[in-house]
């Protein structure tokens, strides 16, 4: 019995090393030393606000389960000059592991956004961190224009039954026979009146370039994000072949304009990653195109071309974004052999790349409750957040990058 406990043991302390294993390669220091998960969630938001001195996060009930209708994760403000003190400022009831609750800075304002289910439906709550007064719109947001007054959104209930773990539980959803329906899709929303309209149907989005291979099973949207000037917006377009949940999907990836005119299929080889636009005519994507097969491309929608970017540097799928002056690409992995996440820095202009540290994500945190890195910029871009499991609990650190980017 002895020689079993001392293996007991050893193993015991063998999972406790893997899961503590984390190299960097630039400053890097936690958030906060709270025993709770805390972290953030997708990596196209703005979770520092204009100063640069504030910081969102949620912190969840629990770990390594999906959450349950009646599950509220708490959201708060992080000061990064008073010991990242924790200001608790609301909770949600609409939220998933993988994007939260849509927890983001309003453009152009010091107020904050996030979705929550309330009398049965999913709406946005406008949270003003001065006066401590809120405002709910009727409908939920997916991503919000630069000019802060709009944002496109989809049906989340039809998100959670198409893609589980990127919709929200708790409000049924009663289409689950309607292939492509005529009554949603991708739809505006005001943020002042909050009246929402539809810009494109399933209908309409499946006609364009129709494909057969449409028709046997589900089509829905996913992943939408506006430009850098708020004329025109990203979606995913995705579906599959069968009813059968396990088919895999095909991904093409649209752009639409912001009045619902001039759809255009930017890729349409089955598979679209992530993607970030550089500015308001390039779209930077991890995709597939005939010629040049998975790769980052950096595309032009309105002239039809693309190119390579990072050649036999860059040749893993990553959560990709540009730093505030468009010189680099933050970007990250998927867990590799040895189960470490690496976190990076290019610069497309010479071809450089720095690594900034890799990470290690367990084997038990795969699929919705995994913790992807999803690495995001201060907006100064001398600093970059991300979310990690190195040491076996959701959390999130900071890392100064200002050596490298200010070089």
């Amino acid at each position: 019995m002895r020689i079993v406990s001392i293996l007991v043991a050893l193993l015991v302390s063998g999972v406790a090393l893997a899961q503590d294993r984390m190299e960097a390669y630039v400053p890097i220091r936690a958030i906060s030393d709270s025993d709770r998960p805390l972290w953030f969630g997708y990596y196209d938001k703005h979770q520092f606000d204009s100063t640069d001195r504030y910081l969102l996060g949620m912190r969840p009930p629990f770990e390594g389960k999906s959450p349950g209708p009646e599950d509220a994760v708490e959201i708060g403000i992080i000061d990064l000059q008073d010991n990242d003190s924790w200001t608790m400022i609301g909770s949600s009831k609409a939220w998933n592991w993988q994007q939260g609750c849509m927890l983001q800075w309003i453009p152009g304002s010091d107020e904050v956004i996030y979705n929550d289910r309330r009398d049965g439906k999913f709406v946005s709550v406008i949270y003003n961190p001065k006066s401590k007064q809120e405002r709910v719109l009727p409908y939920p947001i997916y991503a919000l224009s630069p000019n802060g007054t709009e944002a496109v959104t989809l049906n989340f209930a039809r998100l959670a039954f198409t893609r589980p773990g990127y919709g929200y539980t708790g409000v049924p959803y009663e289409k689950l026979d309607a292939n492509v329906p005529d009554d949603e899709g991708v739809f505006l929303l005001n943020m002042e009146s909050g009246e929402r309209k539809l810009l494109h149907s399933m209908k309409q989005i499946a006609a364009v370039n129709h494909r057969r291979d449409m028709d046997g099973g589900l089509n829905w949207v996913n992943h939408l994000l506006f430009n850098t000037d708020g004329t025109r917006f990203i979606f995913l377009h995705r579906w599959r072949e069968t009813e059968n949940l396990r088919t895999p999907w095909k991904t093409r990836m649209f752009t639409l304009g912001v009045d619902g005119s001039n759809p255009r299929v930017v890729s349409d080889n089955d598979m679209v990653s992530h993607f970030i636009w550089r500015d308001p005519q390039h779209i930077l994507a991890w995709s597939r195109e005939i010629e040049t097969g998975n790769r980052y491309h950096l595309y032009n929608p309105a002239n039809k071309t693309f190119a390579v970017i990072g050649e036999d540097i860059l040749i893993r799928d990553g959560h990709c974004t540009y730093s505030p002056d468009g010189e680099w690409i933050l970007t990250d992995t998927y867990p590799d052999k040895e189960r470490m996440q690496t976190l990076m820095l290019y610069r497309p202009a010479d071809g450089k790349l720095v690594k900034l540290g890799r990470f290690y994500l367990g084997r038990e945190w795969r699929g919705e409750v995994r913790c992807d890195l999803h690495p995001r910029w201060s907006r100064d871009g001398n600093s970059v957040v991300i979310d990690s499991m190195h040491t076996g609990s959701r959390q999130m650190y900071l890392l100064d990058v200002s050596g490298i980017v200010n070089e």
